[in-house]
């Protein structure tokens, strides 16, 4: 079987790597990028409702976001709804798929206002008649290379997670040497786009979380012999 690179950033990585050894994967984690919180200051403004589209900005929001966890909190997935919960969100909403589907599901809901708890590096919410104001609270520093049990597994012909476009486009820098090798496991036609073309596979995810994810994953780790 071939080993699983997981590259996201920790605490998620663990998280991965739990799921993907309870499944029989040999997974060997290799962060690509160390987050880090920013300072920042909760605008004056009223709002009617938090975004979060990543459970980092729940976990650096800190003291910031004292005064909002009375709002409804709008996460993308079950795992940011679950760090909102920890940062004492009490009405935590979980959207649907991705940004844009979440933005679609407040509109019906007649949020009009909302504050976007973001990282530094994101790709915009398009608010379709919401007034946003995003704050970056956190960065994802990159590394500059890839440690050695990372390079260790992509000798053996690993196949990599790749859980965003920013990662597939590192990534597709540092490991260029093992790319005619590697199969790459992408949670989103977007990723996968960014990651580029060479690599020995390259498949994407059903849905865009990390449960799907890690099944596809389980069928590339499969495939073949490791070399």
């Amino acid at each position: 079987m071939r080993p699983l690179l997981i590259l996201r950033p920790q605490p998620g990585a663990d998280a991965t790597a739990a799921r993907a050894s309870a499944i029989g994967l040999r997974p060997v984690i290799a962060p690509l990028f160390a987050i880090r919180a920013l300072p920042w200051t909760c605008p004056q403004a009223a709002f009617e409702a938090v975004i979060l589209t990543s459970a980092n900005a729940a976990r650096c929001g800190g003291d910031g976001m004292t005064s909002l966890r009375h709002l409804p909190c709008h996460a993308v997935g079950e795992a940011t709804a679950q760090a909102a919960r920890a940062a004492g969100f009490t009405d935590v909403r979980t959207g649907p798929a991705d940004g844009a589907a979440l933005i679609a599901a407040m509109r019906a809901d007649g949020i009009a206002s909302a504050l976007h708890l973001c990282g530094a590096d994101r790709t915009d919410l398009a608010p379709a008649g919401i007034a946003i104001v995003e704050i970056p609270v956190y960065a994802a520093d990159p590394v500059d290379r890839l440690p050695e049990a990372a390079k260790a597994a992509l000798e053996r012909g690993a196949v990599a997670l790749l859980h965003s476009s920013r990662a597939a486009t590192l990534f597709a820098r540092l490991a260029d040497a093992w790319r005619t090798r590697t199969r790459i496991a992408a949670i989103s036609p977007a990723a996968a786009q960014a990651a580029g073309a060479g690599w020995a596979d390259i498949a994407i995810a059903q849905r865009p979380r990390d449960e799907a994810l890690l099944e596809l994953a389980a069928k590339l780790c499969q495939t073949g012999d490791d070399e």
